[in-house]
C-alpha cells in the first residue's frame, strides 16, 4: 500500500466518522440517514454522467451491495436508538476488519503478510477496546443494542468484500461508486414514504443542511474506499478505514458531550500501533 492510499483512507476515515456522528442530531436516527443516503445519491448524479454506468458484470455485485447496505442502515440505526454513538460506533466497526481478513486470506486468497495481519489484529482489539471499557460510567450495554452493532459488523464485512469485487470487476472504480450511490438512494426514501406517509417526513426537512453534508462525507469516503479496494488488498483497506473510530471518539466526547473514559487512551493506542504496522511493514 502506497503513501498516497494510505493517506487518503485516513482521510475517509474522518469523513465516515463525521457523517455517522450526524445521525446522532435531534431527529429520528432512520429519518437522518434516509436524508443523508438521499443527499448522497443527488451529490453522485453528476459523477455518474461523467463516468457513465459501470459494465453488465458489475450489476450483480452493485444489486448485492443495495441490499446489504439496506440491512447496515436498519441495524445501525436500531443500535443507535438505544446505545450512545461511542458504544455502538466501535462494536459496530470493530469485528469488520478481521471478519474481512479471514475471508479475504481464506476464500479470496489475497496474500497478507504476517505484519500486516498483526496490524489488522491489533488495530480491531483497540477499536473493541475503546467500546467495551469505554462505555459510560453506571451503565450497561443493552443486549440488543449489542446484537444489532453485531450484526452490524457482519454486513460491513459482506459490502465490503462485494464492493471490492465489484469495482474490480466493473474495471472503473469511480463508475461503480456513481452507480452505487445513485442507486442506494432509491430504497430508503420509498420505505419511510410507506411506512410514515409524507407527514412522517416533514420533520427531516429542518436538517437539510447537515443531511448535504453528512452525504457529502458519505460519498467521499466510501467512494475513496473503493478506489483503494481496487490498488491494495481489501483486507488492509477494510482496516484503515476502522481508524475512523478515534475521530468518533472525538466527535462523541467534545460535540455530543458523550463521556470520553480514560481507558480509551489505551484502545487510541493499540489502533495507531496497528496502523503503524500496516503501513510500515
Amino acid at each position: 500500500m502506497t503513501a498516497t492510499v494510505f493517506a487518503a483512507v485516513i482521510a475517509a476515515a474522518a469523513m465516515h466518522a463525521g457523517w455517522n456522528a450526524l445521525l446522532k442530531v435531534r431527529l429520528d436516527p432512520f429519518l437522518a440517514l434516509m436524508l443523508v443516503t438521499s443527499c448522497s445519491g443527488i451529490a453522485a448524479l453528476p459523477l455518474l454522467f461523467a463516468f457513465g454506468w459501470p459494465r453488465a458484470e458489475a450489476w450483480p455485485w452493485l444489486l448485492a451491495s443495495v441490499a446489504l447496505h439496506l440491512g447496515y442502515y436498519t441495524t445501525l440505526t436500531e443500535a443507535y436508538r438505544r446505545a450512545d454513538m461511542g458504544q455502538i460506533y466501535p462494536i459496530a466497526r470493530g469485528g469488520a476488519p478481521l471478519l474481512t481478513a479471514i475471508v479475504s486470506i481464506t476464500v479470496l486468497q489475497e496474500p497478507l503478510g504476517t505484519i500486516p495481519a498483526l496490524g489488522v489484529a491489533v488495530l480491531a482489539g483497540g477499536v473493541i477496546l475503546m467500546s467495551l471499557k469505554g462505555r459510560r460510567i453506571g451503565t450497561v450495554l443493552d443486549p440488543v443494542a449489542v446484537s444489532f452493532a453485531l450484526a452490524t459488523a457482519a454486513i460491513i464485512c459482506g459490502y465490503t468484500l462485494v464492493d471490492g469485487l465489484g469495482a474490480r470487476t466493473a474495471g472503473d472504480p469511480h463508475a461503480y461508486s456513481a452507480a452505487l450511490f445513485v442507486l442506494g438512494a432509491v430504497p430508503l426514501p420509498l420505505i419511510t414514504l410507506w411506512r410514515r406517509g409524507l407527514s412522517g417526513m416533514k420533520p427531516a426537512l429542518g436538517f437539510l443542511l447537515p443531511a448535504l453534508a453528512g452525504g457529502a462525507m458519505s460519498l467521499g469516503a466510501y467512494w475513496i474506499a473503493i478506489w483503494a479496494m481496487t490498488v491494495a488488498p481489501i483486507a488492509l483497506v477494510a482496516a484503515l478505514r476502522e481508524s475512523s473510530v478515534l475521530f468518533a471518539a472525538l466527535i462523541a466526547a467534545l460535540v455530543l458531550k458523550e463521556p470520553l473514559a480514560p481507558i480509551r487512551v489505551v484502545a487510541a493506542t493499540l489502533i495507531l500501533v496497528g496502523l503503524l504496522l500496516i503501513r510500515w511493514h
